[in-house]
């Protein structure tokens, strides 16, 4: 499932290549026709991202709404229109560029109040101006939930995934099962800070990367990572392969249904 820095960099490019100008929405596929029809020929007013969630505003109560999950892709390109490919949830086309979206867990029109809505439930993101870290804090100091599952709850912090999760763990030698009110609050504010830096930098380049400087490829003389989803990484992924710091085989065990990973002796209790 694609992380928050995914959907900002998306919501820049639609803004950038949309916003101002009318444009043509539809659902080759059907299955979003009657949102597509609401919005067809209005003017795209922005798009922003909160979390992992996109929107397309086109005025009021006219919000498209999307959510990737774990198999949604959109497909940019220039004019001129070619015929759909597979199954198009929705085509949007503007003066320059058209973007089809397929198989998203979600694609609908929102009203304001149910734009607030999907506001209020989650916690903050990171990668936005407004966000406000002690929000999270508040709900983490209290918890006796491990601290890597709190930082998978949307609820509490919105855009992080499992990559971001595991890394940032690492990078400050936090085992991934210490409750969250075991946590104090400086080191709260420190993998708030650093989760931030990470999500900026995946924005600014598109890839996950997370490793110091002293461990990239080139300063070790190793291999550089060789995986779908790029970028250098300490752990995430990296199950049974050595540390790169210590040498031990990185850990993996499930939590909450998802992978967790970690390296048992820089990240000891």
């Amino acid at each position: 499932m694609p992380e928050g820095h995914t959907l900002h960099r998306l919501a820049r490019l639609h803004h950038e290549r949309y916003a101002g100008h009318e444009v043509a929405v539809e659902s080759p596929q059907g299955r979003f026709a009657a949102g597509a029809a609401m919005v067809d020929g209005r003017v795209f007013e922005s798009a922003e991202a909160i979390g992992k969630h996109l929107l397309h505003n086109y005025g009021p109560d006219r919000t498209v709404h999307i959510h990737l999950g774990l198999y949604g892709k959109f497909a940019e390109h220039p004019r001129p229109l070619t015929p759909p490919q597979g199954l198009v949830r929705m085509r949007l086309v503007g003066p320059t560029h058209w973007t089809d979206l397929r198989g998203p867990t979600a694609c609908d029109v929102l009203t304001e109040e149910e734009v607030d809505a999907l506001r209020d439930r989650l916690g903050p993101d990171p990668l936005r101006s407004d966000a406000d870290p002690d929000k999270a804090w508040q709900r983490i100091s209290n918890s006796r939930t491990s601290i890597a599952a709190l930082l998978m709850d949307q609820r509490i912090i919105a855009g992080v995934g499992n990559a971001y999760r595991a890394e940032v763990l690492f990078r400050h030698n936090i085992p991934p099962l210490t409750p969250g009110k075991d946590l104090d609050e400086a080191m709260w504010k420190t993998i708030w800070d650093d989760t931030r830096e990470l999500m900026e930098h995946g924005v600014r380049t598109g890839r996950i990367d997370t490793v110091r400087p002293e461990h990239e490829p080139e300063a070790m003389g190793r291999e550089p990572r060789k995986d779908r989803h790029g970028g250098e990484v300490y752990v995430y992924r990296r199950a049974l392969q050595p540390c790169l710091v210590c040498g031990t085989p990185v850990a993996t065990a499930k939590l909450a249904a998802r992978n967790l990973y970690w390296c048992p002796a820089c990240q000891r209790a």
